[in-house]
């Protein structure tokens, strides 16, 4: 049984398309994954990354692609009454809960479904009853092992999520999911000397910082 990293942010709804997508791309593999929530912001900042929602056109145009994509695959999708937000609350309410299939549905649900505001108070509490995290969310601990998460996939080549990581390779975004149930069985292309040589094609033109 293969193990997958599945590294998350709930403010994007890739995530929420990936999470649900990914029982049915990988149908008949053989794997167990691990939930690791991070902070999307600091991914961006140690790249010098705009986040997505940051530029209106791409803004546009990331919404139209999400709502498609989610009503192609059946999963019910609807945009938060405010985004992009400060997703730390529920990020630190995930791990002081134990990330797992059920409490990150849950965060995701929370989120993408229905169209509310995903800092609300009252909804923020509900969601604390449902997850009921033995740990403190706002403890040191929990913002410690966020840091460390983020700064661990920093280190590691992060810089979008969704990401999956599967022996050391790292695959972004819902597309990849695919290219993921390939390398879980096997394939040609995974499996031979193509992973590495595709990476490593020789750069072009350096625009000035």
């Amino acid at each position: 049984m293969k193990h997958i990293v599945f590294h998350f942010d709930v403010i994007s709804p890739y995530v929420h398309l990936a999470f649900h997508r990914l029982p049915q791309v990988l149908e008949d593999c053989s794997y167990a994954v691990e939930y690791r929530p991070l902070l999307f912001a600091a991914l961006l900042k140690a790249h010098a990354h705009k986040g997505p929602a940051e530029i209106e056109p791409k803004r546009a145009w990331i919404f139209r692609h999400v709502y498609w994509l989610a009503q192609q695959h059946g999963i019910a999708l609807q945009t938060p009454a405010q985004h992009p937000f400060n997703p730390l609350p529920i990020l630190r309410l995930l791990l002081a809960a134990g990330p797992n299939r059920r409490t990150v549905e849950a965060a995701l649900a929370h989120v993408w479904q229905g169209g509310l505001d995903a800092l609300d108070p009252e909804r923020l509490a509900t969601l604390r009853d449902t997850l009921a995290p033995a740990r403190d969310p706002d403890g040191t601990d929990v913002k410690a092992e966020l840091r460390s998460h983020t700064d661990a996939a920093v280190a590691a080549g992060l810089f979008g999520v969704p990401t999956l990581e599967l022996d050391g390779r790292l695959y972004w975004g819902l597309e990849s999911l695919p290219m993921l149930r390939d390398a879980l069985l096997g394939g040609a292309w995974s499996a031979g000397p193509a992973w590495d040589a595709a990476g490593a094609a020789p750069q072009g033109v350096v625009r000035p910082a």
